[in-house]
């Protein structure tokens, strides 16, 4: 008679592209490069609805995150793990997983990828879903809804379970983390998976001080351009603190 043994995530085998990816990972970085990444992505939208772009959209509180569609346990068990970390490697964010879809400020829809653009059509109507598909073809989606302070109220994701635990995984972190602000795509910031030319499949570094900087409670939902420059000096050096706590990193 056969046995299964489910490891946690720190003792499980990692997805050989994953640990290449992480064993030659960039991790030191100047003030200017961390700065330029932030104000690319934290400003401006790959593609928007409405409302103006150049504003900091973040959440001002706890998310809970209720994940939806298909029932594949292996996908549900690495989106919960995704989830984790981010919690454990962002320091001012409460997020986690909810049983209960009421109590829930973003949702994570697991579908086949057949069924990916019935999805988006679902969520977003006839016309906007032409229209992403046009203007973005997505493999995987992120979006969100904010108020008038450009706080943000509520997030969708939606997510392809076919492709490998790589592809799977890259666009879990890529999407979860947009769905939280820094939702402007660049092609001029080579560090980030916000980069559409960069597949990491883990939360790296460079990321993590995007996400730190946005969610540090000096960065105000709302701040233009000119005010998150005033205080990012002294943003900065917080992050960087916590970063090389948080990843064992020496000085």
């Amino acid at each position: 008679m056969g046995a299964s043994l489910c490891l946690p995530p720190a003792m499980a085998a990692e997805n050989p592209a994953i640990a290449a990816r992480r064993h030659s990972e960039k991790t030191t970085f100047t003030d200017a490069e961390i700065i330029d990444g932030f104000m690319k992505t934290a400003f401006g939208a790959e593609y928007h609805l409405a409302g103006r772009i150049d504003r900091i959209r973040k959440y001002d509180g706890p998310v809970r995150v209720f994940i939806a569609g298909s029932k594949r346990a292996n996908r549900r068990a690495q989106l919960a793990g995704v989830i984790a970390d981010i919690a454990r490697r962002v320091q001012h964010i409460n997020i986690a997983t909810t049983p209960d879809r009421n109590d829930a400020h973003a949702v994570i829809t697991l579908v086949r990828d057949r069924n990916l653009y019935k999805t988006i059509h679902k969520l977003y109507g006839a016309e906007r879903a032409k229209e992403i598909r046009r203007s973005l073809d997505p493999q995987c989606l992120s979006g969100f809804r904010k108020n008038e302070k450009y706080q943000i109220q509520h997030s969708d994701v939606i997510l392809t379970v076919d492709n490998g635990d790589f592809v799977f995984l890259d666009c879990a972190y890529e999407e979860v983390l947009q769905s939280l602000g820094p939702i402007n795509d660049t092609d001029s910031v080579p560090w980030t998976m916000f980069n559409d030319d960069v597949s990491m499949g883990f939360f790296d570094i460079y990321d993590q001080y995007i996400m730190n900087i946005l969610y540090h409670p000096r960065i105000k939902a709302g701040m233009t351009v000119q005010e998150a420059q005033d205080v990012l000096p002294g943003v900065l050096r917080d992050v960087r603190e916590w970063i090389a706590k948080v990843n064992d990193l020496k000085p």
